[in-house]
């Protein structure tokens, strides 16, 4: 036996899931919309010939391939990978990428706003005893995973530096994910330090690591809590979208049951 677990959200219009310009588009259109619809590819038919005299169910959905939980390719971060090859698209990631034991990270203590290091990344996997294996999926909870929808989500969570995305990466993780609304710690912190800095290598610095190593990544993750930091895996196949940066995913975590894992 074995529980799946939903770590997706749902596509959502009307809430704060992403940045203003940025937001989804969802029109819904009933049984009763769509008679007409329907019938017009029936000649002679009238609304008496349907059952009840319905139509059918449809949405327009006007969004971005980075709406929902959705899976970054290389290609979204920059032209390159891996220290000069041309980028990987999301219909070009690795299906074995998509499916592999999976570890979480809780840094839900960590304030917002703060960029994980190194340091932090070892400290957890010491804390919940696990050693990182070529092509493991490493999630990150963070507090920001409750509160998807709400004002603040999109500058919610701590975000994951470049020496941390490559502490994963040179360990041989390819995927990664977060609760967060991006990878990277939320930007009007980052331009905080840019205003304070003028470095420029704080500017999108956990994605930018993959023109180092190649590797995708999930965004707004959700239910992070409900897992087990280690002993499960996820499921996350993006559509395949032509070319595309980023591709719609229902992301599963797959747990099997004690006696299974024991």
């Amino acid at each position: 036996m074995r529980t799946l677990i939903d770590i997706s959200v749902p596509l959502q219009a009307g809430i704060a899931s992403d940045p203003p310009g940025l937001l989804p588009e969802i029109d819904y259109f009933t049984h009763d919309d769509t008679a007409g619809d329907i019938l017009s590819f029936f000649p002679g038919a009238t609304r008496d010939d349907l059952p009840d005299g319905e139509g059918w169910a449809i949405e327009h959905v006007r969004i971005t391939t980075h709406n929902g939980t959705h899976l970054d390719a290389p290609y979204h971060y920059s032209s390159v990978m891996d220290g000069g090859a041309r980028a990987i698209t999301i219909d070009e990631v690795p299906l074995e990428w998509c499916l592999q034991p999976a570890v979480k990270l809780d840094f839900r203590h960590l304030p917002d706003g703060y960029v994980a290091t190194a340091d932090d990344v070892a400290g957890e996997l010491d804390r919940i005893g696990h050693e990182l294996r070529p092509l493991d999926i490493v999630v990150v909870n963070t507090s920001a995973g409750t509160r998807y929808g709400a004002e603040d989500y999109v500058s919610s969570g701590c975000g994951m530096g470049a020496e941390a995305t490559l502490y994963l990466l040179e360990r041989g993780v390819r995927l990664t994910g977060t609760d967060a609304w991006s990878w990277d710690a939320p930007f009007v912190y980052t331009a905080k330090r840019y205003a304070r800095d003028h470095d420029p290598s704080v500017i999108w610095e956990g994605h930018r690591a993959g023109r180092r190593i190649g590797y995708c990544h999930i965004e707004k993750l959700h239910n992070l809590e409900s897992l087990p930091a280690t002993g499960f895996e996820i499921a996350c196949f993006p559509v395949k979208i032509d070319g595309a940066s980023a591709g719609w995913t229902r992301a599963v975590a797959i747990v099997p049951d004690r006696s299974e894992s024991s």
